[in-house]
């Protein structure tokens, strides 16, 4: 649709200001839940730092993997590098974009090691970030249908891009897949925000969240048209990371409920 605009003599990405948007919104919506619980203000925003770093760095990473073919070219044209910029615009394909599952776990991952390092109970500020996990992906998947990017497959029913940051997406009317996984999330967030209104589940939200977020993007997935995301035996990275989650989630929740300890 609309990916960028000029302003004072700089291209500004709207992808790149609906996820500053979203992360605000999310972080001020989790340090407001976590006063209402008596956390610390300082260990949620330190903790809200670390997980952001970590979503950088984890969404990059799995970016690469997907894109691992791409290794061999940047190697064998390693020595036409003169400068930085020709070392940036050689990595920039392997590692220039971002996979939700990567930052996902890598912000949880960080998430975990900054808790640990402080000695908190994790457990509240997951429960918190059930709910604020969503809010942020909402605003994400806006910016990448303002972006083009994350397209839908070919629809009777869409709209056609011309200006996407891919060019592949370009002049085929196409499914809203990012807009309606934004409808996906907004939804996930009033959910999980209900349910930590009412304290269920206490301690068990996150896993919640991502059991009921791997279904829907498992299904969300026969609707994307972008080959780049990767894919093997026909299934995309995101569907066998979310086929993965839906087993290990079954697992845990059938445990805990054997346990007696699900209520």
């Amino acid at each position: 649709m609309f990916p960028s605009f000029e302003l004072f003599g700089r291209t500004i990405g709207l992808y790149a200001i609906m996820a500053i948007i979203g992360a605000f919104a999310a972080g001020l919506y989790a340090i407001n839940e976590g006063k209402k619980r008596d956390l610390d203000s300082n260990d949620t925003i330190e903790a809200l730092l670390f997980i952001c770093i970590g979503v950088l760095v984890g969404g990059h990473l799995l970016y690469a993997l997907t894109n691992v073919w791409r290794f061999p070219v940047f190697f064998a044209n390693l020595g036409q590098i003169r400068s930085f910029e020709d070392f940036i615009n050689a990595i920039l394909p392997i590692f220039g974009g971002q996979v939700f599952y990567g930052g996902l776990f890598g912000g949880l991952a960080a998430g975990l090691i900054y808790g640990r390092r402080k000695k908190l109970d994790a457990r509240p500020y997951a429960d918190i970030l059930a709910s604020a996990a969503p809010l942020f992906h909402a605003f994400g998947r806006i910016g990448c249908f303002l972006g083009g990017c994350c397209y839908g497959v070919e629809s009777r029913f869409g709209f056609t891009f011309r200006r996407a940051l891919i060019p592949e997406a370009n002049f085929v009317q196409r499914f809203p897949v990012q807009l309606l996984e934004a409808l996906f999330n907004f939804a996930l967030f009033f959910l999980f925000r209900w349910l930590l209104k009412k304290d269920a589940l206490r301690g068990r939200l996150f896993a919640l969240y991502l059991s009921v977020y791997a279904i829907g993007r498992f299904l969300l997935e026969f609707l994307r048209g972008d080959a780049i995301r990767g894919a093997l035996f026909g299934v995309s990275t995101s569907q066998w990371i979310s086929g993965a989650i839906i087993i290990a989630a079954s697992v845990y929740f059938l445990r805990i409920k054997r346990a007696g300890k699900l209520s």
